[in-house]
């Protein structure tokens, strides 16, 4: 077995795979609200464990999310309107 190959033993590159990434962002952020929503339902025993901040996270989850589809569909309206940058 080698570790290295020389220029003309290497093959090419594969091209880049294309991902939607409000897709992921968007499953992220459904995780979260479904967080929230267990989180809110147990609150009280989570307060009476000490763990009361998970609602808190969770909301944290929510809004960064939020955020991220914003700045995901800002930055795709941007790419889609400069049809110099690369698809």
């Amino acid at each position: 077995m080698r570790l290295w190959l020389s220029e003309s033993e290497r093959r090419p590159d594969p091209a880049p795979a294309r991902a939607d990434a409000r897709k992921a962002v968007l499953v992220g952020t459904l995780a979260w609200i479904l967080a929230l929503a267990a989180a809110l339902a147990f609150r009280a025993p989570l307060e009476e464990a000490g763990l009361g901040w998970l609602v808190w996270a969770a909301v944290t989850g929510v809004v960064l999310g939020l955020i991220g589809l914003v700045v995901v569909q800002l930055t795709r309206r941007r790419r889609d309107q400069d049809p110099a940058s690369p698809a």
